[in-house]
């Protein structure tokens, strides 16, 4: 009896920095509770066990969603994810066994940075426990937003961080109260008290944002350093900007590593160079023109025949006023719909695939590809019957059929 009673002491310490994590997660999120990690969760019996958080290449799903970029606006990042049938009307996991690959841009232009960060983990952890997978992805913003290039976030997406910190902080200073653990690191070390130019009603979600997603920092490490930057999934090649041969020369496996490297805090401040500049993985534009002829389609079909397997590369990035559309013989299909309030305020769509490639579709809320579907978005053909969430199969010589469905 009195050696249980040692031992329920001893994980007093741990079981208070539990606490105090999952009330700082609470009151930051906007009052979620995280699912247990399926990493750290023993599998049911007859159970498979969850899919690794870090992985290059995946086979086949028997379905797969692909989401674009979300840049703060939770309301439309929900309206996608329900497009699918992927959550509920409680915002819970309700895609089974369904792939989900969501391309980056979660950071700047809006408010709900965080709160999305939230939600995709949640997701994550509950998609794991139903047999499928959520991956997120590295953007161009994360990468930015890593290196502490902040111009596009807003002044909510500051506040945010703001209120981040204040909790944060809050969580440290009751760690402090138990003898059992560590002092916490101080959030704010070496980073500058006062920025030139900078006012000083500003100053604070500066120092926030730059504590919490600086390489190695909390929310980096919590949420970024699953982010992949490359994924193949099946006969599908997802990276945010676009790939050219030396990058796949470079190595998909190795760009990820050393990302996930990088962020972590093992890499130094500077972001890999294959993420910087016109011709990075993050910010390429060659395949996402909107004058087809404009692309570079050649290049794009030599990258695809040296990825084993690849048939198309599925991009973000590039806002589509037409929505998501796909060009080059239907092998570059570019999904950015600009949802977000932030940058054009679209109406949600992702792309659904089914099986081996059989069933390409656009899932959409917008009706006005039916009332003028032709000069909307051209190319796109009618499937003559629909129903809500229902459309017909169409073959890959054709553009990706549209289907209407309620967000």
């Amino acid at each position: 009896m009195e050696a249980n009673h040692e031992d329920s002491c001893k994980a007093l310490p741990e079981l208070l920095s539990s606490f105090v994590d999952t009330f700082v997660d609470f009151s930051v999120s906007g009052g979620l509770f995280l699912p247990a990690s399926p990493t750290s969760a023993t599998p049911q019996d007859g159970a498979l066990p969850p899919p690794d958080p870090f992985r290059t290449r995946y086979p086949t799903p028997s379905r797969l969603i692909a989401i674009g970029d979300l840049h703060g606006d939770l309301e439309k990042s929900k309206q996608a994810f329900r497009l699918a049938g992927l959550i509920d009307a409680a915002d819970r996991w309700s895609g089974g066994s369904s792939t989900v690959v969501q391309v980056g841009d979660v950071f700047d232009r809006g408010g709900d940075e965080l709160k999305i960060l939230y939600i995709l983990e949640k997701l994550k952890r509950e998609a794991a426990k139903s047999g499928g997978n959520l991956i997120t992805m590295n953007g161009n913003h994360e990468i930015m937003n890593v290196e502490g290039d902040f111009r596009f976030a807003t002044r909510l997406g500051f506040k945010e961080f703001e209120d981040w910190a204040f909790w944060y902080q809050m969580g440290n200073k009751m760690k402090t109260l138990c003898a059992g653990l560590p002092n916490p690191k101080d959030i704010f070390e070496g980073i500058p008290r006062a920025f030139h130019g900078v006012k000083t009603d500003a100053l604070n979600g500066i120092r926030a944002r730059i504590a919490a997603l600086r390489p190695g920092g909390p929310v980096s490490t919590k949420f970024l350093t699953n982010n992949l930057t490359v994924v193949v999934a099946g006969d599908s090649v997802f990276v945010h900007g676009g790939l050219l041969p030396q990058h796949v020369d470079y190595g998909l496996e190795r760009m990820n590593k050393e990302v996930r490297d990088w962020i972590s805090g093992s890499m130094g401040r500077s972001a890999p160079s294959y993420c910087k500049g016109r011709d990075a993985v993050v910010w390429l534009r060659k395949y996402s023109e909107e004058v087809a002829s404009k692309c570079d389609c050649s290049t794009l079909e030599h990258v695809l025949a040296t990825i084993p397997g690849a048939r198309r590369m599925i991009m973000g990035h590039t806002i589509q006023e037409g929505g998501i559309n796909a060009i080059c013989e239907n092998r570059a299909v570019r999904i950015d719909v600009g949802m977000s309030h932030g940058c054009g305020n679209g109406l949600p769509e992702v792309l659904e695939i089914n099986g081996n490639s059989q069933e390409v579709r656009i899932l959409t809320s917008n009706p006005l590809y039916y009332k003028n579907k032709d000069s909307y978005k051209s190319g796109i053909e009618d499937s003559g019957s629909r129903k809500d969430g229902v459309g017909s199969l169409v073959s890959l010589n054709r553009l990706p059929q549209v289907v209407e469905v309620k967000a």
